[in-house]
């Protein structure tokens, strides 16, 4: 067994002759330190040990990767871990077994997402990982993630302050998860103690006015039909008739689905999918099996019972806005919904600010924020506050009476059992 100086002149020179598998160099300086030399004429740094009465050997790293030094350090820290007890062997065969963010994730999706979260919700993580996520941390070792590399990875996309701390939360959640399985400790969660960023609310409340407007726009999308608007920057479009005068009349279901969604506050999903079966006209409800928040019950108003009225009823399609494939609801309403605010000159506004306006108004006519979550199926109190500012009455009627009694005082005339000093 050759012994000397482990240095690149001895490593280089080192040769595996003759028929033998290897060659070995021990260093006569530091015992268990040494270099082994293969017939290909690689060769790797190693360290040898002995645990519970057995000779083991650990590989440190292939020589021109590492420098003689550099494996000598590595090879005093192996040694010292064995002299206090740890097995370098066992600890690096566990940290093989340590999955990648990836592969975490992978199953988090298909054995959590998949069976317990809304489809929508799924799509979102599912973009959220393959965009923003598993392009940067996708490969690491989770117990390998540092608060510093998720830290830097908000950073990255808080030009999207939403979509940032969205990111952030589903990390968080994944880890928990993972936590629960015992895979990875709780407290080590890498997302926790990151600021979010601020977002800003972009809530929007229909007035009278734009109500009206929006209103005209309907009923003109459901008889002579909205102006057509081209896109000049398109192929083709030199082609169309440069005439002003073309209108096209939209889906009446579509124009349902919408009136139904401002009557109502419900959510675009809750109408889109909506069955016949659900509807109980009497009681003016729609029960729905499922929403965003479990069971729900949509109220009809008898403006919205009207609308119903209207609606045929498609053979082979159970859905009150029925789509275009056989027994499927509409997808959305992208087209409509835009043609329809185009023509009603309220660009910007999203579907989902006439649930807003549905509460704005409930709140502004003082039925009590209970009342408004109720309607539009709010699962927790705490949603509903957001509308606590609207409920202008209350706050007029206590503004008028500290008002006055600060204005009698004032001028001399307490006004009676009003406290005196």
């Amino acid at each position: 067994m050759a012994t000397g100086r482990i240095s690149k002149r001895t490593v280089d020179a080192l040769r595996c002759a003759g028929k033998k598998d290897r060659a070995f160099l021990w260093d006569d300086s530091l015992a268990g330190f040494g270099v082994t030399a293969f017939p290909s004429g690689k060769k790797v740094y190693v360290a040898q040990f002995r645990k519970d009465g057995r000779s083991r050997r650990i590989a440190i790293g292939e020589h021109g990767r590492l420098t003689p030094d550099e494996a000598r350090s590595e090879a005093k820290k192996l040694l010292g871990a064995v002299e206090t007890g740890i097995d370098p062997i066992e600890v690096r065969r566990s940290a093989r077994g340590v999955r990648t963010l990836k592969e975490v994730a992978s199953d988090f999706m298909r054995l959590h997402v998949a069976s317990k979260r809304k489809g929508r919700t799924y799509e979102e993580y599912e973009r959220l990982l393959r965009v923003h996520i598993l392009p940067v941390l996708g490969t690491r070792r989770v117990l390998d993630i540092k608060r510093t590399d998720i830290a830097r990875l908000h950073t990255a996309i808080s030009d999207r302050p939403s979509a940032a701390n969205r990111a952030l939360a589903l990390i968080s959640s994944i880890w928990n998860w993972a936590a629960r399985r015992e895979e990875v400790p709780f407290a080590a969660n890498p997302a926790k103690g990151i600021e979010r960023n601020p977002e800003q609310g972009r809530e929007r409340f229909l007035t009278s006015r734009e109500f009206s407007r929006l209103g005209d726009a309907l009923r003109a999308a459901e008889t002579t039909g909205l102006p057509w608007s081209i896109d000049r920057s398109k192929p083709g479009a030199k082609h169309v008739p440069k005439s002003g005068s073309q209108h096209t009349v939209v889906d009446p279901f579509a124009v349902a689905a919408i009136r139904l969604l401002i009557l109502t506050g419900a959510r675009l999903r809750e109408v889109l999918n909506a069955r016949w079966e659900n509807v109980d006209t009497e009681r003016g409800i729609i029960f729905l099996p499922d929403s965003k928040t479990g069971k729900k019950p949509v109220y009809l108003s008898a403006a919205a019972l009207v609308v119903l009225g209207d609606l045929p009823r498609i053979e082979g399609n159970p859905h009150i806005i029925p789509g275009k494939n056989e027994g499927a609801p509409r997808v959305d309403l992208k087209g409509p919904w835009e043609a329809i605010t185009r023509a009603a000159n309220l660009g910007g506004l999203r579907i989902h600010d006439l649930r807003h306006s549905f509460a704005s108004l409930g709140a502004g006519a003082s039925l009590g924020l209970p009342i408004i979550g109720k309607l539009l199926g709010h699962a927790h109190a705490s949603t509903t506050q957001r509308y606590a500012h609207l409920d202008a009455d209350p706050m007029r009627r206590a503004v008028d009476t500290i008002g006055a009694t600060i204005s009698a005082a004032m001028k001399g005339r307490p006004k009676r059992n009003s406290p005196t000093t």
